[in-house]
């Protein structure tokens, strides 16, 4: 395993090594077959508005899979603690998740498209940051809206960016404030999103109800 250690705003000190070593090494002790490389991120934040101000983020790289948990504190010891018991929880998780694929049928849902909502932004005023804090880059391989779900559900984030395997389009799927699963889609030149078309509207085959596009 291939254990990466960055940081921000801060010195990676030998006892900073040593500690994220001991910690992450017995997170994922029990899913080396599963873990190629962990990339850990420790940073403390300069804006006195920014608080907790210090942070531990872990990426792991899990066969083709991106596993992700974030944690902050007041103390970088903690963060890490904290990050290192919720990185062993969605490890858990994922291999849970490979074991019920080999066991369970999968099964279809045909989901419904409601009317799209033409303004996202409402009565807020649009405002970009004054500087770009972080720039990511990552492969984006085609995936079903089924597997896109399951990667959500795993970064640690409230959204996820994929190549819609059905239509080759880049796709995000949410969160839902009220609960549930939204997807955005591009639309074409005639008002309609892609996918495989029928009576003008797209059909698109998931495994969750609890999934809409809106």
């Amino acid at each position: 395993m291939k254990l990466v250690i960055h940081g921000k705003n801060i010195e990676i000190t030998d006892a900073i090594r040593e500690y994220v070593n001991q910690k992450i090494e017995k997170a994922v002790n029990h899913f080396q077959t599963l873990t190629t490389e962990v990339d850990v991120h420790l940073s403390v934040a300069r804006n006195p508005r920014i608080n907790p101000k210090q942070a531990a983020e872990v990426t792991i790289y899990a066969n083709g899979t991106v596993i992700r948990a974030e944690e902050s504190s007041e103390n970088l010891y903690a963060s890490i603690d904290l990050v290192a018991d919720k990185i062993a929880r969605q490890l858990r998780k994922y291999k849970e998740r490979l074991q019920d694929k080999k066991t369970q049928p999968k099964t279809s849902l045909e989901a419904v498209e409601p009317p799209v909502v033409t303004d996202l932004i409402g009565d807020r005023t649009p405002e970009l940051p004054s500087e770009v804090v972080r720039t990511k880059y990552f492969a984006m391989p085609p995936m079903t809206l089924n597997e896109a779900l399951e990667q959500l559900q795993l970064v640690d984030h409230d959204f996820y960016m994929f190549r819609n395997a059905e239509t080759g389009e880049i796709n995000v799927i949410y969160e839902r404030n009220h609960g549930g699963y939204g997807v955005i889609q591009p639309r074409n030149g005639n008002g309609h999103t892609h996918g495989n078309a029928k009576n003008g509207k797209a059909q698109t085959s998931v495994e969750k109800p609890q999934i809409s596009k809106s």
